[in-house]
């Protein structure tokens, strides 16, 4: 067969909504995050890595290195951007087939929520690892797509939720909530005279529990052995050396566990996410109380209600979504919760529009409502994509003032007396907020935004000294932070002014001094 007849007889596989699925995502992904693929724009931790191997197993993600690889280990916007939003419309259409979203205007905001979410603009902040992370987000939506579909399909699925988890282990509540989603539909997705039998919904629920399982273990296996042959151990880093045995004890998994419940709520309603103006928190409302009725429409058909142990184990999978939104929380309590590991939220969203854009005839619950859940959604859609361009906005402001502040600094250094090139400089990195206040307007809607928000790219004396080299063309030679403990404290350090103040660069017994900050007295 020719490659013109072999790639012809592909598509004509490829159903209707996976073309509409992956060309929304990828059109609208260009359309709203075009300002950070065609822009040279780190943050902090992006000047790090430039060039950066992705070895990170000593953070569990022992396949980042190979998922980052295909784009190379240079940081390359344009590229890294185009290959991620090809992984997140796979994804998107994986989704729509998981979900059985059939409907045209359903498929395109299911697509359209997906690549529009705050978190995904986060995530595109640390784009030097955006596609290894969305290749591992569609492996987590694949892990679920195979155990639906197919009778031993848990076992690619187990091999896809390891890979994935190899990668970034943030989209294990991923495919946790859609296996939820996917044993809510064996449940009460068939007609009350064609629903299988209990026997058969078992052993149907199983399988996502034995991809779980066998894809946990799995990662965990892979991570355990790589470790050893590379001579390493888990670090400290978000609590992931956890997974390394000795986690926690029976007490603080219910202190852990309530903590997830707490951080749920707090997050949905008070984290600046979901809803950051009155359109946005519309669009949740409306969205939100559509697919409550949906929801019943679909316990009235199927009759549900009949089977009060249907219902109660319907209403079990309910209570636990929170918990299994945070299950990293389970791991370690103590996570410092970056809003690209909150990626799962939108799910609820689409699971929405999944809902409400279902199959039941328009006599069953009305066109009305279909209507209600598509403006509801794509007032959500257009919400989220003016948040993610406000917080663009704010990213290149970071960079042009940090840009500006570090051409006047590297001037005053070079223009000390006593300087030299490769001279030790002694410096904390934070920029003073008293010489220089926070003119960041965007707060109200970046808050949470992490990696995009803020005044500068300037934390440690490390990010000035890669910040300086790789945009002003400069190498300082900056001392490690753990030298400036007893510098820091010292009476000449505490005694100067902080920069751009007459006295805050000074040489100091061979090494220069740069007071970035004031200390208190």
């Amino acid at each position: 067969m020719a490659p013109a007849q072999a790639f012809g007889a592909l598509y004509r596989k490829i159903r209707r909504e996976w073309k509409t699925a992956f060309l929304t995502c990828f059109v609208l992904g260009l359309l709203i995050h075009m300002p950070i693929l065609l822009s040279d724009i780190p943050n902090h931790d992006g000047l790090d890595s430039m060039y950066f191997d992705q070895n990170m197993i000593t953070s569990g993600r022992w396949f980042l290195t190979v998922a980052c690889g295909f784009s190379s280990y240079f940081t390359l916007p344009w590229l890294i951007g185009i290959l991620g939003l090809c992984f997140l419309s796979c994804g998107a259409a994986a989704l729509c087939e998981l979900l059985e979203v059939r409907k045209t205007w359903a498929v395109m905001l299911v697509s359209g929520l997906l690549v529009s979410f705050p978190a995904l603009a986060s995530t595109f902040a640390y784009v030097y690892t955006l596609d290894g992370y969305m290749l591992a987000l569609l492996l987590s939506v694949l892990s679920v797509l195979f155990t639906k579909k197919r009778k031993f399909g848990f076992v690619p699925g187990a091999f896809c939720l390891a890979f994935s988890m190899g990668i970034y282990q943030g989209y294990l509540s991923f495919a946790m909530i859609l296996s939820v989603y996917a044993l809510w539909m064996l449940f009460a997705g068939e007609e009350a005279d064609e629903r299988p039998s209990w026997r058969d919904r078992l052993s149907g629920a199983l399988r996502y529990l034995y991809m779980g399982v066998l894809g946990a273990g799995l990662y965990f296996v892979i991570l355990q052995a790589l470790l050893r042959i590379q001579g390493k151990e888990l670090d400290h880093y978000q609590g992931i050396d956890s997974l390394g045995g000795g986690g926690f004890g029976a007490g603080s998994i219910f202190s852990a566990i309530g903590g997830m419940y707490r951080d749920f709520f707090a997050f949905s309603f008070k984290g600046n996410v979901l809803f950051t103006n009155i359109f946005s928190l519309a669009g949740c409302c409306i969205l939100a109380g559509c697919s409550v009725l949906c929801a019943f429409f679909v316990i009235r058909k199927r009759k549900c209600w009949k089977n009060p142990v249907l219902l109660a184990i319907m209403g079990l999978m309910l209570v636990l979504l929170p918990a299994v939104t945070n299950v990293i929380l389970l791991i370690s309590p103590a996570v410092n919760y970056h809003l690209l590991m909150r990626y799962q939220w939108i799910l609820y969203a689409v699971g929405a529009v999944a809902l409400i854009g279902g199959g039941s005839p328009e006599t069953e619950r009305g066109s009305w409502l279909e209507w209600l859940g598509l403006a509801a959604a794509g007032i959500l859609v257009f919400s989220y994509s003016v948040a993610d361009n406000i917080a663009y906005s704010n990213l290149q402001k970071r960079y042009e003032k940090t840009y500006a502040y570090c051409v006047r600094l590297l001037d005053r250094i070079e223009q000390t007396d006593g300087y030299y090139p490769g001279i030790p400089i002694a410096m904390i990195g934070v920029v003073s907020q008293d010489q220089f206040p926070m003119t960041d307007i965007t707060g109200a809607v970046t808050s949470n935004m992490i990696g995009t928000n803020g005044d500068s790219l300037l934390y440690t004396g490390r990010n000035y000294e890669l910040f300086i080299r790789h945009y002003l063309g400069a190498t300082l030679n900056i001392l490690p932070a753990e030298v400036m403990t007893d510098i820091y404290e010292s009476e000449a350090y505490r005694a100067m002014d902080s920069f751009p103040g007459p006295d805050s660069v000074r040489v100091v017994d061979g090494v220069m001094y740069i007071k970035t900050e004031n200390i208190q007295q």
